[in-house]
């Protein structure tokens, strides 16, 4: 109980620093969304007027009164989802073209996540297991291999294969033009055809990681006492592989997963760029490329929290896998 009192006090205090400092940083930055806007009005030969920039930072939400009233203004935002509006997408609230982008990345990275982390994992406790021979050098090669290919050069080579020569996939986008999404069959196939070459990308990439962290974690564990007295005493390799030494060794592993878990809601810039995938990686990208303050703020946000609350459950069920963790090392 001590364990998990401490936990959640340090969650608390660790995610009123992140708003915070959320808060804080766009304020340090030179200028504000109503210049950047307005900047680009400008480009195109249009006149500017006091009318016009009124209009702009009231349609922005801009900051008024003290720094004190702002920041309280803001953590009421927070959990009102009132996060302003965003003007790389005029018709649209923030929380709007989050809540729109959230579920494709959630869908497409949070899957090939977990199957890229499962994969992994096996290969890398059978690599482990079979160290030194045949079959490990096999999966090493092979991991070696695939952590060779950046993640945006394999996107692009896929693309070129499957999807402009082969034509067996869609070029680019989550779905096709002209359809809107809808719990259908049909659009869950189309959106599944636009998804497959995304997903290759990130799950190839990410794989050796797994492999290689798990044959380490394995190796290491083989080499403790209580596997040499299981062997000792005349156990099934299979039972040692499985229910004394990958079971020791999926701890480490378990710490990353939840991490990656966290990092699912960031998805991934490029290659959701290089896809046209609309999700929560090419949203932030748009965000950064139009300078759209408030919607940066709020990716931010969002993937802060998530990545907190990641960390928050992965110590949780450390704990409940390793009662180690939760007695400390005087017993307390």
């Amino acid at each position: 109980m001590r364990y998990f009192t401490r936990r959640v006090v340090l969650f608390l205090i660790t995610l009123w620093a992140a708003v915070t400092l959320n808060f804080i940083l766009p304020r340090l930055m030179p200028g504000s969304p109503a210049d950047a806007a307005l900047a680009r009005l400008a480009s195109t030969g249009q006149p500017i007027t006091n009318a016009q920039r009124d209009a702009i930072q009231a349609q922005l939400g801009g900051a008024n009164g003290n720094i004190v009233g702002q920041y309280f203004d803001y953590l009421g935002n927070i959990f009102t989802l009132q996060w302003g509006r965003s003007y790389s997408y005029a018709t649209e609230t923030v929380a709007h073209s989050v809540g729109r982008a959230l579920p494709w990345t959630l869908i497409l990275v949070g899957v090939t996540t977990i199957v890229a982390f499962v994969i992994g994992t096996l290969m890398g406790v059978y690599a482990g297991w079979r160290r030194g021979r045949a079959a490990d050098a096999t999966v090493t090669v092979g991991a070696t291999f695939l952590a060779s290919f950046p993640p945006f050069w394999l996107g692009l080579l896929l693309l070129y294969l499957f999807a402009f020569q082969l034509n067996w996939f869609p070029i680019t986008g989550g779905y096709s033009a002209g359809t809107a999404p809808e719990w259908t069959w049909s659009f869950l196939v189309n959106a599944f055809e636009h998804s497959v070459l995304p997903a290759i990308t990130l799950a190839v990439t990410s794989l050796s990681g797994w492999v290689f962290g798990m044959r380490n974690n394995m190796i290491n564990t083989l080499g403790e006492d209580y596997v040499t007295f299981g062997q000792a005493n005349g156990l099934r390799g299979r039972t040692i592989a499985t229910l004394y030494a990958a079971r020791n060794a999926l701890l480490p592993n378990v710490t990353a997963f939840g991490l990656s878990l966290g990092a699912v809601v960031g998805g991934s810039v490029l290659v959701e760029g290089i896809f046209g995938y609309p999700g929560i990686g090419n949203l932030l990208y748009t965000a950064v490329t139009n300078q759209d303050y408030p919607l940066m703020q709020a990716l931010f946000l969002v993937i802060t929290v998530s990545m907190l609350v990641a960390i928050f459950v992965v110590d949780l069920l450390y704990a409940r896998l390793d009662p180690r963790v939760r007695v400390g090392p005087e017993g307390s």
